[in-house]
């Protein structure tokens, strides 16, 4: 049988303390459950919680890419008119140069 990591008591280990703390009545024996029931709870919440943070990032991702998908024609669109404007602009400012050159 393998060992379990350290710091991580063993079923044995549990019963035991519980049995060893003395504690028969009936009060003692509630707030057992109580603590058993805390620890439980925990480990759901945790495990949730990671489940719940995993999933959470696989929907954000693909909410992202649709609306990046959705934006890729607009966005080409604007740059596309960027371009075609530079370019203008340029070709004016050369065609400005080239006839200020030829008058001198």
């Amino acid at each position: 049988m393998t060992k379990p990591p350290g710091m991580v008591p063993t079923l044995t280990e549990i019963v035991h303390a519980a049995t060893d703390s003395g504690s028969t009545a009936a009060d003692g024996n509630v707030l057992d459950a109580e603590a058993l029931q805390r620890q439980i709870v925990q480990r759901v919440l945790h495990r949730v919680d990671v489940t719940l943070d995993r999933r959470l990032r696989e929907a954000v991702g693909a909410l992202v890419m649709e609306q990046t998908r959705n934006l890729a024609p607009l966005l080409r669109e604007h740059i596309e008119i960027a371009v075609r404007d530079a370019v203008r602009q340029a070709l004016a400012q050369e065609e400005n140069n080239t006839s200020t050159d030829n008058h001198k």
